[in-house]
């Protein structure tokens, strides 16, 4: 497994990230459908066809994420667009001319990105959204202390945040007026956060 995470690997993250959500938009407009405004798939698939179109040309793994972000921020609808954006816009700005990273970068990218998703959206974990997923995520790849293990915790931990938004009842955004109403359905948000933490580590894997 490799030691760096190279802007060519972020590359294929971020078309890794596109096809699953051009695969899983009728899942995640399903899931959002419960509990939202039944949109989510269609809002994710629509802004990555946007991210992919976008990509400058390069390794410069900082411009890539942020071109990830105003893509995401003009494309996608509702809330999802501020809050992805700003999390990929947070977590480049240390990254900014670097075409190689190793694990504290990351490490720090994953904490930059959360506290943009935490500033953007007044929420915290356990209010059953894409938190759920990213925090635990974060978590997990900086106690892992290598790169390739905390990849792997981290899609392992943003998979179980995922499901343990299932029986929470949401406080934040378009679910949190249906109160009761909200348990026992998967919260969209924390699902596509899961999606997009496990195309990284499938990039890093092919990219070995």
């Amino acid at each position: 497994m490799a030691e760096v995470l190279t802007g060519a690997t972020v590359r294929k993250w971020i078309e890794k990230t596109a096809a699953v959500m051009a695969e899983n938009r009728t899942y995640l407009t399903e899931l959002d459908s419960a509990i939202g405004d039944a949109d989510h798939g269609n809002n994710m698939d629509r802004g990555y066809k946007a991210v992919v179109e976008k990509l400058p040309e390069g390794d410069d793994i900082g411009a890539l994420l942020k071109a990830v972000s105003m893509a995401l921020i003009s494309k996608v609808g509702g809330a999802a667009g501020p809050l992805y954006g700003t999390m990929f816009l947070q977590g480049s700005k240390p990254l900014m001319g670097k075409s190689e990273i190793g694990f504290d970068e990351l490490a720090q990218f994953f904490d930059d990105a959360v506290a943009g998703v935490k500033m953007r959206g007044k929420a915290e974990a356990g209010e059953k959204t894409m938190l759920d997923a990213l925090v635990p995520a974060a978590e997990a790849f900086r106690k892992a202390g290598d790169l390739d293990a905390g990849l792997k915790a981290a899609v392992a931990a943003a998979e179980q945040g995922m499901k343990d938004t299932i029986p929470l009842i949401a406080k934040k955004g378009r679910a949190s007026y249906l109160g009761e109403r909200s348990r026992d359905h998967q919260d969209p948000g924390a699902t596509s956060s899961y999606m997009i933490v496990k195309a990284l580590a499938d990039a890093q894997n092919e990219a070995a």
